[in-house]
């Protein structure tokens, strides 16, 4: 049982500052790909979710049949888990008329859902649980789901922070993205200072950090009356995905040694 756990823990990385510096990387370029795709090309949300989908259920394939870590295939995946995600997210919001809050609600039931499944099933959802295809699948399909939630969750803050200026500028996605760094502090707090869960933190710091994607990824590509830089959604989505090479080719990553 220790042989297998181990082996399953080596298909994930280390929870080091790099990770969440390329987590939060790949979320905001899931925020900007996933929005060239539905909205500047103009192909909808529900076909956005069905050309996502695909490359998500194909890695997830590959990551599970995995027989060590791979950060090439390992971040591949949590970019088309956050893709599907927020074409999931919009589609939610938008397509099935319930708003922000509506869909928030229905993702945190989502997430809540699957975290319930995966430790009704297999005892816990402590990462130390992968060790077979059951546990890794509900790794993954709550990966998913959390990305989906940080997606809604960032979208329904920085609307709700609406025409708020700082210095006569339009400033919401700031404000947003300060709010859920502020949070993602906050966790790192507790988990520096307290003997609170690190499972639970994990998933907590898993989460807050698509919603600061989001908004990053919307400050980045909206106009500049609007608060944002103007990169617009195509060149914003270069530079993540360079930003992105280099961090996997600088930043050392090494198999996970320990639960999280």
């Amino acid at each position: 049982m220790m042989t297998s756990t181990r082996g399953a823990l080596a298909k994930v990385p280390e929870v080091t500052l790099g990770f969440w510096v390329l987590k939060i990387l790949a979320t905001t370029l899931g925020e900007t790909g996933a929005d060239v795709f539905t909205q500047q090309y103009a192909m909808g949300y529900a076909a956005g979710i069905a050309l996502f989908c695909v490359p998500l259920l194909v890695l997830v394939a590959a990551q599970v049949r995995a027989r060590g870590f791979n950060k090439w295939l390992y971040w591949a995946t949590i970019l088309a888990s956050t893709t599907a995600g927020t074409a999931l997210a919009d589609f939610f919001d938008r397509s099935l008329g319930i708003g922000y809050p509506g869909g928030t609600v229905v993702l945190v039931v989502c997430v809540a859902g699957s975290l319930l499944a995966w430790r009704a099933v297999c005892g816990t959802i402590a990462v130390a649980s992968i060790d077979s295809a059951w546990p890794e699948l509900f790794y993954w399909l709550t990966i998913t789901f959390s990305q989906t939630l940080g997606t809604a969750l960032g979208d329904w803050t920085a609307d709700s922070f609406g025409d708020a200026t700082f210095m006569g500028i339009e400033s919401g996605y700031v404000f947003g993205a300060a709010l859920f760094a502020g949070a993602l502090v906050a966790l790192a707090l507790l988990w520096r200072l307290t003997a609170v869960s690190r499972t639970g933190l994990f998933w907590g710091a898993f989460v807050l950090t698509r919603p600061l994607g989001a908004t990053v990824g919307d400050f980045l590509d909206k106009p500049l009356a609007k608060g944002g830089l103007d990169l617009g959604r195509d060149h914003a989505t270069y530079v993540l995905i360079a930003a992105i090479v280099i961090g996997l080719l600088t930043i050392p990553q090494r198999p996970a040694s320990r639960a999280h």
